[in-house]
């Protein structure tokens, strides 16, 4: 093997350009040639008003701010617990505890949910990576952006600040699946809302809860025939 293979390129391949004397002269003051060169133009206001909402900016249909946790049309929450969110944020903003699921006490459906889930929005970068990476499409991210608070202990975001309030028609949890159903029906979006059973379930479980009498009743889907 040649030496000539072991010879350094041109300098002038990689090195700095040399100034000249122009260039040497005015190299202190260049930096501020973007601040001249905005100085001079009309300031740019965007109205603020906390307490005129619609004079807000609305943002893009597709903005990614905080978060929310989805329930399924029944009221079962969709977060199954399995912390991929969690893995998969860069910031280590997450945390999430996942518990098992017992016919006297079923908040989603299949084995696991989502018993402590906690977002730190001190760390968070909002780079929607936890949406991602979600199987359930349990966590997913609205348009607000009001984050600022007094103290950093309210920067952090339990569960119950995430969970999404029960829509009309839907019952409270826990309660068991809807007859007959298995997680994959719930996965597939074959649920559309709480069964009579799983009503009947609440109304003996918890006869006060005033969703029993909201709640819209719905058949369960059918199985389908296997050849």
């Amino acid at each position: 093997m040649s030496d000539k293979e072991f010879t350094q390129p041109d300098e002038s391949l990689y090195s700095p350009n040399k100034k000249g004397i122009l260039g040497r002269a005015f190299a202190p003051v260049a930096g501020f040639g973007v601040t001249f060169s905005t100085l001079f133009r009309p300031a740019v206001t965007e109205q603020y008003l906390p307490h005129k909402p619609e004079q807000k900016t609305p943002t893009r249909p597709r903005y990614h701010g905080m978060h929310q946790l989805n329930r399924y049309a029944d009221g079962l929450e969709k977060c199954i617990g399995c912390e991929l969110c969690a893995w998969a944020c860069p910031a280590d903003a997450i945390f999430v505890e996942a518990s098992s699921n017992h016919p006297g006490e079923q908040y989603s459906p299949g084995e696991r949910y989502g018993r402590v889930y906690q977002i730190n929005y001190l760390r968070c970068i909002f780079c929607s990576y936890c949406i991602q990476a979600c199987p359930t499409r349990a966590l997913t991210m609205t348009n607000k952006y009001e984050v600022a608070d007094q103290s950093r202990e309210s920067l952090i975001y339990e569960k119950q600040d995430l969970l999404v309030p029960l829509a009309e028609g839907m019952l409270s949890t826990p309660h068991p699946m809807a007859e007959g159903t298995t997680d994959a029906d719930y996965y597939k979006g074959n649920i559309t809302g709480p069964t009579q059973d799983q009503v009947e379930w609440v109304k003996q479980a918890r006869p006060e809860d005033p969703t029993i009498t909201s709640a819209q009743v719905t058949s369960a889907p059918q199985k389908e025939a296997q050849h």
